[in-house]
């Protein structure tokens, strides 16, 4: 068999997602077409262990990666949206067991300043939880590893469920307040770790339909709390506490999967230096013998890095590289929770009375909300390598911004129309699948893109407590929004949706399918840098000579990562 080729060099990545094949592996060497369906000859002789290996966007995904992205998000994220929801159904009770137990200590009942405050208490210290959470994350990582880290935090998921579901029998508040305290530092942990981990591990070509597990996760953890609150499972006085011992079940569930799972090669090569594990985990990811191209990469990157293991936060601020890659993701997470989103839940029962449905049915209705919400999540999922993230993210914080807009008109027409709180309703609705179709999971999948290995736990740090201190603010200062701007609240995430669309149009680039380096280079002019292409970054370009005429044509491969 005759073989066409010219030199040379070898890339960073494995493989390449074109509309249609152009290269495939085959038992008799590589075979493929150009451009208008013209063969060419094979390009390597001999056998080749993986016929099915294919250079299109088609790729095989192994069961291996797909167990390990769901079971570390089950454990992780889907604990933080179930905290989300779980509360709401059982505050009433939680409430009267506040007043009960207090009755019992002092011989009267609870003031109603003291009641409020232990309400607050109760749902504001998740988020210190999840700020403090993020804060140790650098000092937890870098010891244990991202699967490691994983796997110590379901213990904090453990020690929550039993003090929140204990707190009753034990006529303890102050059981409750802690509960929700420590899965707030397992949430804060889980939410740094978790994309590092799906980011890490994922081929480039699929890291954002892999990093949307987190997303999706979150909205069906948010979904199962409101499942599970109705009043004929567990949204029962006698039952409330049985809400939080479920924490424990995907905690447990986690930590027995992840056990067998491999941890990131990424991190075993660059920071370990372990290759011989490091190619091990590209095996089992990749489900083929030959990962001496994804070694080869990352070893250029940790040959590029020098020996820098991991940097500070404060050496991150300090470097001119990343500068821009850290003002979109500090910005992009700061819209992620000032967008409104949370705010929703503050009108929704509202509006729904409004529109005369009775008092017994609002559950059931609104978990309509949790529907749209994993839906939206899901196709977002779907569709993210086609679209792009940039567009996903634009256009979920335009379409927020639009409906937002909407919904303040229809607020204000509620009084004077009997069906308009139906469309406000709709809005609503709009609103949580405009916002999970792209804002509700690509800012994570971002931070573990805009940074290479040795800058992301300090990112993930700083993109933690963005959100959480965020997450706090909107908490904080929205009933006061609320008070002096009435129906017009909604104005004030009309603005931030639209001015961060406006930033992300101007400022990001797209990442999709690119490598870490690659996406490094799109920031090199905006942060006044020579945009010199790395040394370890090669290609392999092949000539070869079509049936059809003698002109030679080159074919790129590149690889995984």
């Amino acid at each position: 068999m005759r073989t066409y080729a010219t030199a040379a060099l070898i890339s960073f990545h494995q493989w390449s997602v074109f509309a249609e094949p152009i290269c495939c592996l085959t038992s008799d060497g590589l075979e493929g077409k150009v451009k208008g369906g013209t063969q060419f000859p094979a390009l390597v002789s001999g056998p080749v262990k993986h016929p099915f290996f294919c250079l299109t966007s088609d790729q095989p995904v192994t069961a291996c990666l797909l167990n390990t992205a769901f079971f570390s998000a089950l454990g992780s994220s889907f604990l933080y949206g179930y905290n989300l929801s779980v509360v709401n159904a059982p505050a009433l009770f939680i409430k009267n067991f506040y007043n009960k137990t207090w009755m019992e200590r002092y011989g009267e009942p609870v003031g109603a300043e003291t009641a409020t405050l232990l309400w607050s208490m109760t749902v504001s210290i998740f988020a210190i939880g999840g700020l403090l959470g993020t804060l140790s994350v650098s000092l937890i990582i870098n010891v244990l590893g991202r699967r490691g880290t994983l796997m110590l935090n379901n213990s904090f998921a453990v020690i929550a469920a039993l003090l929140l579901s204990l707190g009753e029998k034990a006529k303890s508040f102050e059981m409750l307040i802690a509960g929700r305290l420590i899965i707030g530092v397992d949430s804060g942990i889980a939410l740094s770790v978790l994309p590092m981990y799906l980011g890490e591990i994922s081929p480039r070509y699929i890291r954002g339909f892999i990093g949307q597990f987190n997303a999706i996760l979150i909205c069906l953890g948010v979904f199962t709390g409101q499942v599970l609150g109705l009043p004929e499972l567990l949204g029962q006085e006698s039952r409330w506490n049985y809400l939080f011992s479920f924490l424990a079940l995907p905690a447990l569930l986690q930590l027995c999967v992840l056990s067998f799972l491999p941890e990131s090669p990424r991190f075993l090569l660059i920071q370990r230096r372990d290759e011989a594990g490091a190619e091990r985990a590209f095996q089992r990811f990749l489900g083929k013998e030959d990962v001496s191209q994804e070694l080869e990469e990352v070893r250029g990157e940790a040959q590029a890095q020098g020996s820098l293991d991991s940097i500070s936060v404060l050496q991150l601020m300090r470097t001119p590289a990343v500068r821009w890659q850290l003002i979109t993701i500090i910005i992009t997470m700061a819209c992620y929770q000032l967008c409104g989103l949370n705010t929703i839940w503050y009108y929704t029962n509202g509006i729904l009375r409004e529109a005369g449905f009775a008092e017994n049915i609002l559950p059931y209705i609104t978990l309509s909300t949790g529907a749209i919400e994993t839906l939206a999540a899901i196709m977002s999922g779907l569709v993210i390598e086609r679209i792009g993230r940039k567009p996903l993210l634009i256009f979920g914080f335009s379409a927020m911004a639009f409906f937002f807009s909407l919904l303040t008109v229809f607020l204000n027409l509620q009084n004077s129309v009997s069906w308009m709180p139906y469309l406000s309703y709709m809005c609503i609705l709009a609103v949580i699948a405009s916002f999970c179709s792209g804002p509700g999971g690509i800012p994570f999948i971002l931070t573990g893109e805009l940074f290479q290995q040795s800058y992301h736990p300090a990112a993930f740090m700083i993109a933690g407590t963005v959100n959480w201190l965020s997450n706090f603010a909107v908490g904080l200062l929205f009933p006061f929004i609320q008070e002096t701007l009435e129906s017009f609240a909604f104005l004030v995430f009309v603005g931030v949706c639209t001015l961060g669309s406006l930033y992300l149009y101007v400022v990001l680039p797209e990442t999709k399918n690119k490598t870490f380096a690659d996406i490094s280079q799109s920031f090199a002019k905006i942060n006044k840098i020579p945009a010199a292409f790395p040394s370890h970054e090669m290609e392999l370009a092949l000539c070869i000579k079509p049936k059809t005429n003698d002109k030679f044509q080159n074919v790129k491969i590149e690889s995984s990562f």
